[in-house]
């Protein structure tokens, strides 16, 4: 998809607007985990996730090959409406954006911060993202797609910069939403040369991409009711898939209770806010805990953007459920 010299040019394009992103060590996860843990903090970007990495890179390639381009229109639950956004900003382009009927508020506020005309449309992403197409053709906007491989190769330098750091981690626990951030993991590992299982991370209520790795195919589901927002896929891309199987171990699939308890984790071991998708990666680490011990274990903290409402309703509502993934 991309070589290292790609990789390194797309870091260039990214750091223009994103410093790199911090990885910590954080003491009290380990010895909740009874290993090393690293921490890689995509919460601490200007969009609050890691996903304006792949905006920023995919845009300045559009701009500088298509600059008769005349706006940019996708369809998103927040954080890839927030990198087209914000990407579409500095280079002067703008921005449409859809998203499904009762869409995080505080994700809606934020894009249109960044200078997005938002559209509400249909029951989920995928009926979102349906009829963002249907708009691009009408209109003639450039449809950004939610994996490609511009895409990746930008999210794809947060794992240049993880690995760089702690090149000796063990295992990786990487959030699956469309695709990209795994994928991107996977290649920045592989062309590094290093050795490092990665394993991808879904919800029990939006299983897509579990269900298409154990299958080998494309597998849709029906629904994704998960109250982690950034991981409700219903519809796989062939191609992340095909990357997905190919270079990482397995995929674990977490309850919304499990991701809820480990949100309250990161914030009393790290005071670091995690949106649902981005804690779902450390409730995969507690599920698999004993085969865990003593090992170096990477987290990748996705994104930080969960609205007040849904924090206060979902993850504090009850600070016992959850406690059992720790025993």
């Amino acid at each position: 998809m991309f070589n290292l010299a790609e990789l390194e040019r797309a870091h260039e394009i990214v750091g223009r607007a994103v410093p790199p992103t911090a990885a910590h060590a954080w003491p009290l996860l380990s010895e909740r985990l009874g290993a090393s843990v690293v921490v890689k903090h995509e919460n601490h970007t200007p969009a609050g996730a890691f996903k304006v990495r792949g905006g920023l890179v995919y845009v300045e390639r559009l701009k500088r090959e298509h600059p008769q381009t005349k706006g940019l229109i996708s369809a998103t639950r927040g954080n890839h409406g927030q990198s087209v956004a914000f990407a579409g900003r500095r280079h002067g382009l703008p921005v449409t954006i859809y998203v499904p009927r009762g869409n995080s508020l505080e994700k809606n506020r934020a894009m249109a911060a960044f200078g997005a005309n938002l559209i509400e449309y249909g029951a989920d992403f995928q009926e979102a993202r349906e009829e963002a197409v249907r708009h691009a053709a009408r209109d003639s906007l450039h449809m950004v797609p939610s994996f490609h491989p511009d895409i990746v190769r930008g999210v794809a330098t947060y794992g240049l910069e993880l690995f760089r750091a702690a090149p000796d981690l063990d295992v990786l626990y990487v959030p699956i939403g469309q695709g990209s951030g795994i994928c991107g993991c996977i290649l920045a590992r592989d062309l590094l040369g290093l050795k490092t299982e990665i394993v991808g991370v879904q919800s029990t209520e939006a299983p897509s991409y579990a269900l298409s790795f154990a299958a080998g195919t494309v597998v849709c589901t029906n629904s994704s009711n998960t109250r982690a927002d950034g991981m409700a896929t219903r519809v796989p891309d062939a191609d992340a898939l095909d990357i997905i199987r190919k270079g990482a171990s397995r995929i674990v699939q977490v309850t919304d209770d499990e991701v809820a308890c480990a949100i309250r984790y990161l914030w009393t071991d790290t005071h670091n806010l995690a949106e649902g998708a981005g804690a779902a990666p450390l409730a995969a680490a507690l599920q698999e805990k004993p085969r865990l011990r003593g090992k170096r274990v990477g987290l990748v903290l996705s994104g930080g953007n969960i609205d007040f409402d849904l924090f206060r309703s979902w993850v504090m509502a009850d600070a016992g459920i959850g406690e059992r993934v720790v025993a």
